[in-house]
């Protein structure tokens, strides 16, 4: 196959290109009309042909509390291919008395019923004797990524010699915690004087979890990897400061990276005053317009590594049932398949961001973290076929029922947004064509991280 006349868009460079494909692989990138004949051609004049999406945070069928959420691996990653992605890194979460290692391995054994292929975080919540075996076979297995929270205390929180232990084995291995940073104990604070003033239900979400807790945890972590060595990667940093924060580690020498998602860099806390706060319900918030922007800065800089979705599929119903209460509610929201063209229209055409940086944030970085690049993330020869041929002027409207995601609702609702993907190919297979799935055949894998770091000697 060969994919002609586009754009071939990379994190470091763009130019005119062909994309020669064989065997589910790129063997080659032409210039312009030099590639050999093909069985099949894919035109892509007058379009940018992108690496397809890595999303590096994605919760698929994910149980907290009482709710869990609403897809499976097929209906996210059906979502996920008509955004743009093709590789999405998904989280096995122990339930109460559950084992890490058991864990990653039930939820692994779903890839298979993907359209495209994913990757696992694991997790660790408690330290035991058994848990330095569980994390090298699974870094052995290719899980060289494990989940932490220093938040949802009595559910899946790790006390901070749980993160210490975990960072330190996992460094040795070849691996990197990746952890939720909020400080439990101010957010307690700060909800428990929500609940006294009568002002806990969705449409005060966002005093209830205070930026200063993000902070806080933020600069107790990094002190914990700086401490013995290790790396860390932060999810959904949702303030300037939390990413400030990292960079100046990083700038000593701490291997720390940020990862931001799409609804912190494009929507702001005036939804939870709209008709639907509940929709909005997501930790940490939404912020302020003004610490929005702040935040949205740092693409620019290159502090933020990342943009991830922090999918997570509930629907309307779910919301409300515990709208009064967000203490009780399911928190997360959808948008694996959103995550692309939001950020695209808002930050490439709106604000300048070089097409080259949305692929680094998007596509490549999400690969490198997590051990999955050059496979994933680029179109250099030897990678998959993975790539989107996007269409930069492409205006259309969101809308749920357009969409493919198993929820009844979707946070962008009514936005007008330019730019989106065309064709999708996956492994060199044409999955998705003019907005329609062409191949809905399961062939999913699990792909393997490779050591994402050693300890220095």
């Amino acid at each position: 196959m060969v994919v002609r006349g586009g754009t071939v868009v990379e994190a470091g460079w763009s130019g005119p290109a062909d994309v020669v494909i064989t065997g589910g692989r790129v063997t080659a990138l032409a210039a312009p009309g030099t590639a050999p004949a093909a069985a099949s051609v894919v035109d892509a004049a007058g379009h940018l042909v992108l690496p397809g999406g890595v999303d590096p945070h994605c919760h698929v069928g994910f149980t907290s509390g009482d709710f869990t959420s609403l897809d499976d691996y097929r209906q996210c990653t059906t979502a996920a291919v008509h955004g743009g992605t093709t590789t999405i890194v998904d989280f096995a979460i122990p339930r109460p008395g559950e084992n890490p290692a058991d864990a990653a391995h039930a939820q692994r054994a779903k890839a298979g019923e993907g359209l495209c292929d994913s990757a696992l975080h694991a997790c660790v919540v408690e330290w035991d004797d058994t848990v330095p075996d569980q994390l090298a076979s699974l870094v052995a297995d290719g899980i060289a990524t494990v989940k932490m929270f220093t938040t949802y205390r009595g559910e899946t929180m790790a006390d901070e010699d749980t993160v210490l232990r975990t960072m330190k084995t996992l460094a040795a291995l070849g691996g990197m915690v990746v952890i939720h940073c909020e400080a439990d104990h101010i957010i307690g604070d700060a909800q428990r004087r929500c609940a006294d003033a009568g002002r806990i239900g969705a449409s005060h979400m966002a005093d209830t979890r205070p930026g200063l807790a993000e902070t806080a945890s933020v600069a107790e972590i990094l002190a914990i990897a700086e401490s013995v060595d290790a790396p860390v990667y932060f999810v959904h940093q949702s303030t300037a400061e939390a990413v400030e924060l990292v960079a100046a580690a990083r700038r000593r020498g701490v291997r720390a990276y940020s990862e931001a998602v799409a609804h912190h860099l494009v929507l702001d806390d005036s939804a939870y005053a709209g008709d639907r706060p509940e929709r909005f319900v997501c930790c940490p918030p939404l912020r302020p317009a003004d610490q929005v922007r702040a935040l949205g800065r740092h693409l620019f800089t290159g502090e933020v590594t990342t943009i991830g979705s922090d999918h997570c599929c509930y629907d309307t119903a779910q919301k409300e049932s515990r709208s009064g209460d967000v203490r009780a509610m399911p928190n997360g929201l959808p948008g694996v398949e959103t995550r692309l063209p939001v950020i695209f229209s808002e930050y490439v055409v709106r604000r300048g961001l070089p097409v080259t940086r949305f692929v680094e944030l998007t596509a490549a970085n999400p690969a490198r973290t997590n051990g999955l690049y050059p496979r994933k993330g680029t179109l250099l020869p030897g990678a998959d076929a993975d790539l989107a041929i996007w269409d930069p002027t492409a205006e259309w409207q969101i809308t749920a029922g357009d969409l493919h995601m198993a929820t009844d609702y979707t946070p962008y609702e009514g936005m007008t947004v330019t730019g989106r993907p065309k064709t999708v190919l996956v492994g060199g297979r044409v999955v998705v064509d003019n907005g329609a799935l062409t191949d809905p055949t399961p062939r999913g894998r699990h792909i393997k991280a490779t050591p994402i770091s050693t300890k220095h000697s």
